[in-house]
């Protein structure tokens, strides 16, 4: 049985087992304090906890590696520029299609709701001259420890270039970083074996917390924002895998099962770092130099799930309160969700934050957003696996207009296939 058979299970039997200690033992003390809130807090907040002790030192490491093996500053500007312009695009895209989806349907049309609304508070997001002078970071060490990925990638990126600029003793920190580099993957495939327990706990303790009720007087939204988010995951990214990078969409789905489930149970892109720098590396044949610098920068700034939930919450809430939105409108929320993906990165709860932005570029009441704030944390793992699948293809397209993609491992099968803990440790096929 593969490691990805196996967290699909995990996550079955956890959504199953939610919505069964949802649905008859809601109001168990014994069950609530002792397995939802014990157990099950306890085992996902450690597995999150152990991706995200590898995200800071993993990224650094490859990223070094990744800008020394690039050769020269012109072709690491190259490859950035792609990266960038690709995550731009697609979020336009997305957002684009979000907003067309909900103008067709109208989800928030004779809305009602005898819940009580959710408070909400929200961080003021920074001013864009301050996020450009906090790309560079003052205290390197600091920036790691926060876990601020703008900073250590910005970091990674001058330490690499100093790395092949230094000669000779540039070449022995460089085997230095390759060796530990091995270290770092070695131990992901440790926390990897742990992923279903892991993602059971996880979306076990979701869907006993949430339960399925949550979802009945937001029905129409909640079914409009996954009607967008398949047709942009399954429609556009095959549109341009095929079009643009000549390459099967249905191999790149099929190798990122586990990835995804990764994504979905977590609901945070930067803790899956890890897991999708393993799978675009093995199972998709990325070059590591390519893979490095443009899978971390894709969790940090590419925010096409998110960038969707805003497209369909603004015209909800716009109709809500009955507020008739223009074309010009339309344009304005496109352009500051895409360039909001860049400017809120990193600040915590950036996709409400976005959204706050949206909704007051265009003269919308931000307390609608309490409206929306019940199946957010569902829509938060579907959209955080929208994200990651982003990553990955614009990852693919980049490294196959660079020549840096492997098309004989892309197409194998069982390129990176880990099987289950039964097998010996080295169980990559």
């Amino acid at each position: 049985m593969t490691l990805t058979t196996q967290i699909l299970m995990a996550m079955v039997a956890g959504a199953a087992l939610g919505v069964l200690i949802h649905l008859t033992a809601a109001d168990i003390a014994f069950v609530q304090s002792a397995i939802v809130d014990g157990v099950f807090e306890v085992v996902g907040a450690m597995f999150v906890s152990a991706l995200k002790m590898m995200v800071v030192p993993l990224v650094f490491v490859s990223l070094v590696g990744g800008v020394t093996a690039l050769g020269d500053l012109r072709t690491l500007g190259r490859v950035g520029g792609k990266a960038v312009l690709f995550y731009l695009a697609t979020t336009a895209v997305a957002i684009s299609i979000a907003l067309s989806l909900a103008v067709l349907t109208a989800p928030g049309e004779g809305f009602q709701s005898t819940a009580p609304m959710a408070e909400i508070e929200l961080k003021a997001p920074p001013a864009l001259e301050q996020v450009l002078i906090d790309l560079v970071p003052s205290n390197p060490v600091a920036a790691m420890a926060s876990g601020s990925m703008l900073q250590v990638i910005v970091f990674a990126l001058l330490f690499g270039v100093a790395v092949s600029a230094a000669g000779e003793g540039g070449r022995h920190v460089l085997n230095f970083f390759n060796d530990l580099n091995a270290v770092i993957m070695r131990m992901v495939d440790l926390v990897m074996k742990l992923a279903p327990i892991g993602v059971f706990a996880l979306i076990a303790k979701t869907f006993a917390t949430q339960g399925a009720d949550v979802l009945s007087p937001l029905l129409g939204y909640f079914l409009v924002v996954i009607g967008a988010l398949l047709v942009h995951s399954l429609g556009t990214y095959s549109a341009v895998l095929y079009l643009l990078g000549r390459l099967d969409p249905r191999v790149f789905y099929a190798k990122l099962r586990s990835v995804l489930a990764f994504a979905f149970s977590t609901a945070s892109s930067n803790a899956t770092i890890p897991v999708t720098l393993k799978a675009t590396e093995e199972r998709l044949g990325v070059s590591n130099s390519v893979a490095a610098f443009t899978v971390p920068l894709g969790a940090t700034i590419n925010m096409d799930g998110t960038a969707i939930m805003q497209g369909v919450a603004t015209v909800f809430i716009a109709q809500v309160y009955s507020v008739d939105l223009s074309l010009a409108d339309y344009l304005t929320v496109i352009l500051t969700a895409t360039l909001a993906s860049i400017g809120t990165a990193g600040v915590p709860g950036v996709g409400l934050i976005m959204l706050a932005m949206v909704l007051g570029q265009v003269g919308l009441p931000v307390e609608g957003i309490a409206l929306i704030i019940g199946v957010d944390r569902l829509l938060d793992m579907l959209r955080t696996a929208t994200n990651v699948m982003g990553d990955c293809m614009v990852t693919c397209l980049v490294a196959k207009s660079e020549g840096a993609l492997d098309e004989a491992i892309y197409y194998d099968k069982q390129a990176g296939v880990t099987r289950s803990a039964a097998v010996p440790a080295r169980a990559d096929v």
